[in-house]
């Protein structure tokens, strides 16, 4: 209906402009003849009157009868208008016979062969009419057709070109316009059934869980999957254009291992490790595969897996296993060491009591004594790390506890240089199954590990919140506690061993206090996220399963990775 609608304007403004043009043209050569014109003038004024209403009319015309009854009209007003120039400009003699032919082309618009056959029989009848009654001077008196001066023969012999011609025109037109209107209607099918096989094609790839992108032949991305948005918290304006290899972070060491490198094989697995949008660290299983266009390679597809969460649980899970046998050693050797050295210690004692008056002596004696009982302090630490006691769980707001901390914590930074702290509770309760004392101990040494890490002073920020998370599967809330400080930070390579007993970097202590805080949460079913930015910041967040969230306390209890982001 919107494309009989679109050719209707068509036909109006080819009337006017013929017309115009033909009709100007004609008045304007008449006149410089010093003939009467009148005709002319009143067929000009008579297509405006004729095409401006029905321009406004058109507007209101709803249905596909209403405007295929208004397009026989209009085509009615041309042959009106051509028949009366014809009868006024010679009749059969006249130049302007050839309109008729146009109007049965235009005719031909409406998509159906019979369309032109039957305008141009309309359009031969009237030539006849204009033609009889010329040739016998049936309306001589009337001063509008004067009889020809042609032979019946040449009337006949004119008259007959004029209708072959006009029926030809009808014929062809009609049987082109139904072709082109079948070849139209096949080619609209065809692009409807390409568009819901496109629409198909998007909705499996919107669909697929695994992240997939595409690539140009110079490695621009140009598409990316939900998926591929939620595992690397890119959205699609951000990569669009921009190089694969350079959101993934892929520089391979040797360039035969780069897909860009000539003809990429017909298939290419790896992992790469890189950032997300936020910064966090990424493990993905990535496979690529060539995408061909006439036989020659056009670009490339990607299809990836977060590997994170698999990754660093085998990372723990080997730490865990090799911790374990360590500690089973070390508490071993602890024990055997702490007998003698507490046998030492109290001989020393003794010897203190007994010595002379010597100050040398004294001071040796002193300093033995106190690092043995220091030595004593260090396996009394490891043991409890080895052997921590059965946890006394019981459900805990997780606000409470930390502001109860923190009255010691503020209390120990006004010891410090310049140290400030910061606080950011969540609203309502965050309750948590949790050990409130053990749970204590972590708060009160993730504080001081960022009061150590800030010598010359700093700002402490303690934050707490609850978000959902969605782990291997398994549903649920997580309460997070963070400790951000502005400190030193840490540097990359020792973000795998600050968990890993007797690793410090501080001139002064045993290497257990993140330690135990590790263990400690783990014991809860939780884990650590740890941040840093060398000599800006580092962030520890505590992350503990919500109270009614077994699925996640049941997924990370006993396997749990810390997570360094």
């Amino acid at each position: 209906m919107d494309e009989l609608r679109a050719r209707l304007h068509w036909l109006m403004g080819l009337r006017v402009t013929l017309v115009t043009l033909l009709l100007g043209l004609s008045l304007v050569f008449e006149a410089t003849k010093g003939e009467r014109v009148e005709t002319f003038y009143a067929l000009i004024i008579l297509t405006y009157v004729l095409t401006i209403p029905s321009v406004l009319l058109l507007r209101f015309l709803n249905t596909s009868s209403e405007l295929a009854a208004f397009f026989w009209t209009q085509v009615g007003i041309d042959f009106l208008l051509e028949t009366v120039l014809l009868a006024r400009t010679g009749g059969i003699e006249s130049p302007f016979a050839v309109l008729y032919i146009i109007t049965v082309a235009v005719a031909s618009l409406i998509p159906h062969r019979r369309v032109g056959l039957f305008a141009a029989c309309a359009c031969i009848i009237l030539l006849g009419l204009v033609t009889n009654v010329q040739f016998y001077g049936f309306a001589e008196n009337w001063g509008w057709l004067q009889k020809t001066h042609l032979t019946a023969a040449a009337t006949f012999q004119t008259f007959s070109v004029y209708a072959l011609a006009i029926l030809v025109v009808g014929l062809l037109s009609g049987t082109l316009a139904d072709q082109l209107h079948q070849a139209d209607q096949s080619l609209r099918e065809k692009e409807q059934g390409l568009n819901r096989l496109q629409a198909f094609h998007e909705n499996i790839v919107r669909s697929i869980s695994s992240g997939v992108f595409t690539a140009d032949a110079r490695g621009a991305v140009t598409s990316f999957n939900p998926a591929a948005q939620e595992v690397t918290g890119y959205t699609v304006s951000q990569v669009l254009g921009r190089s694969w290899r350079e959101i993934f972070n892929w520089h391979p060491n040797q360039p035969s291992d780069d897909p860009q490198c000539g003809e990429l094989p017909a298939m290419t697995r790896f992992e790469v490790e890189c950032k997300s949008a936020n910064g966090s660290r990424l493990v993905l299983g990535m496979t690529l595969s060539p995408l061909h266009e006439q036989g020659e390679q056009d670009g490339l597809v990607g299809v990836f897996k977060d590997l994170t969460q698999i990754r660093d649980m085998e990372e723990e899970m080997r730490r865990k296993e090799w911790l374990a046998n360590l500690g089973e050693m070390s508490a071993g050797m602890a024990h055997e060491i702490r007998n003698p050295l507490g046998a030492l210690a109290g001989a020393m004692q003794m010897l203190r009591k007994e010595a002379a008056a010597d100050e040398t002596d004294r001071r040796l004696m002193e300093i033995a004594i106190r690092e043995a009982t220091r030595l004593d302090t260090i396996i009394t630490e490891f043991l409890q790390y080895a052997r921590p006691p059965a946890l006394e769980l019981a459900e805990h707001d997780m606000n409470k506890i930390l502001a109860e901390t923190l009255h010691l914590v503020q209390h120990e930074a006004r010891t410090r240089k310049q140290i400030t702290i910061v606080t950011s509770l969540a609203g309502g309760s965050l309750l948590a199954q949790v050990d409130q004392d053990q749970m204590r101990q972590v708060f009160w040494n993730l504080a001081t590990n960022a009061f150590d890490a800030m010598p010359e002073g700093g700002q402490l920020t303690i934050t707490t919140g609850c978000r959902h998370v969605d782990v291997g599967g398994r549903k649920g809330d997580v309460i997070e506690i963070g400790f951000q400080d502005k400190g030193e930070g840490i540097a990359q390579d020792n973000l795998d061993k600050i968990f890993l007993p007797f690793f410090t970097t501080k001139k002064e202590g045993s290497g257990l206090g993140l330690a135990a805080v590790h263990r400690i949460v783990d014991l809860h079913g939780g884990w650590i996220k740890v941040e840093s930015r060398l000599q800006q910041w580092t962030r520890f967040v505590v992350c503990l399963p919500r109270s009614g969230d077994d699925g996640v306390r049941l997924w990370h209890e006993g396997r749990t990775p810390w997570k360094r982001s």
